[in-house]
């Protein structure tokens, strides 16, 4: 199989950015990969996926990539005979484009880029920024799934509230699930989120950069039990776009960039089954596809970016990809000496979801640009203190009755 680099990547600030259209954000990052990778420009991209969940919101329905990149293909800084393939996987999408831009290296295009851009809050119109969640469940058939939650959630209080993103609800239902049988509790959550907070205060890339300790979270807002606001993703606008090549491609960069460049082990998806709220996820499946591919164990695994959506997600994303058995899921991502940046397997330095932001689309490849950040140790006050050379990023968005639509995980190594 052709083997594939990451050998630049960059992510804006993600915040609420009221200010900065879809333009500005995808110029931003676009730029700072091509520079990342010690490219004078685009145009030996023969490649674009292009990620984006919210821009119909905006009255841009279709061709989105097309409109968001045209002044740069206008100006030559990318090539403009490139095609720009338009993907959309809910929160997953990150993961979706760079996902069929290592495909499209592998199927013969020297260099390929993916980038993902959103802007989920919309400050004129609020509810806007409601319904655009909306799109991430079957809005044509809703009694089906809301028919199941009510019959799986009938003895764990399931009530959701329509002003309320359903997302959240299923999350925490899921919570409540996994703290009936297996002893999880709310203060293992609580320190999840507290710990990915600290992280978070470290980068100057996340929304939320302060501190919190684990009183501090459960003191916070209710949002639906068992989950405060500190323990959830907000509201974010943001970017991120990654480069990759071929081993040819690999060769004509110069030789600064050949060093800091990433080998990509594998590049997995894998798509959610109708299923209740116990049984194997589509994490569980896609993270032993993605281990098969690249002839490793989940305790190969030096350092995750995983979809924290909530806190207790990360929970049970922890089980799913092999860290620890199932039901082990509160004790093990509560623990410092594991997860923290002196741990045996550093989890979320980036902040997480829930502290760096959750812009649908640009999440997934943020967390990969966190990865990378990480292998090449260049991650700052946030580096792990043990230098990690294979990183795993998790990826995962949109619901199919209790699992995600889709799910990507990637593995990445140190190249050099």
């Amino acid at each position: 199989m052709t083997e594939v680099y990451v050998v630049g990547s960059a992510s804006t600030v993600f915040q609420k950015w009221p200010e900065r259209g879809f333009r500005d954000l995808s110029a931003a990052v676009v730029e700072g990969a091509l520079g990342d990778a010690g490219l004078a420009d685009g145009q030996g991209v023969d490649y674009v996926a292009f990620g984006n969940c919210a821009m119909g919101t905006w009255g841009q329905a279709n061709i989105r990539g097309q409109v968001a990149l045209s002044p740069l293909q206008r100006a030559g800084r990318l090539n403009p005979d490139a095609p720009i393939v338009n993907v959309e996987g809910g929160c997953a999408t990150g993961s979706l484009a760079l996902h069929s831009a290592v495909q499209a290296v592998r199927a013969g295009a020297g260099m390929a880029l993916a980038v993902g851009v959103e802007k989920t809050w919309v400050p004129d119109d609020p509810a806007k920024s409601f319904a655009l969640f909306a799109g991430g469940i079957d809005q044509l058939h809703r009694d089906e799934w809301r028919t199941l939650f009510a019959e799986e959630g009938a003895d764990l209080g399931w009530k959701p509230h329509p002003m309320r993103v359903i997302f959240l609800d299923v999350h925490a239902l899921q919570a409540r699930d996994h703290m009936a049988r297996f002893g999880t509790t709310v203060e293992q959550i609580a320190a999840v989120a507290a710990r990915n907070h600290n992280h978070g205060a470290l980068n100057p890339k996340a929304q939320y950069r302060f501190e919190l300790t684990p009183e501090k979270v459960l003191g916070d807002k209710p949002i639906v039990s068992p989950l405060t606001r500190a323990m959830c993703s907000p509201l974010s606008d943001g970017a991120a776009a990654v480069v990759v090549v071929d081993a040819a491609g690999l060769s004509r960069l110069p030789p600064e960039a050949r060093a800091r460049a990433v080998r990509i082990r594998a590049c997995t998806l894998g798509g959610g089954r109708w299923r209740g709220l116990q049984g194997p996820s589509v994490v569980q499946r896609t993270a032993a596809k993605a281990y098969a591919a690249a002839g490793i164990d989940a305790e190969d695994v030096q350092l995750a970016e995983v979809h924290d959506a909530t806190a207790s997600c990360q929970i049970l994303h922890a089980e799913a990809l092999g860290f620890c058995a199932e039901g082990e899921g509160g004790a093990y991502a509560a623990d410092d000496g594991i997860n923290g940046r002196d741990g045996s397997r550093p989890m979320n330095l980036s902040g997480g979801l829930i502290s760096k932001g959750h812009p649908l689309a640009a999440t997934g490849l943020g967390l990969v640009d966190e990865v990378v950040a990480q292998l090449r140790g260049e991650a700052g006050d946030r580096q792990a203190q043990k230098p990690p050379t294979l990183g795993l990023a998790q990826n995962a968005g949109g619901l199919v009755s209790f699992d995600e639509a889709l799910c990507g995980v990637t593995l990445l190594e140190r190249a050099g």
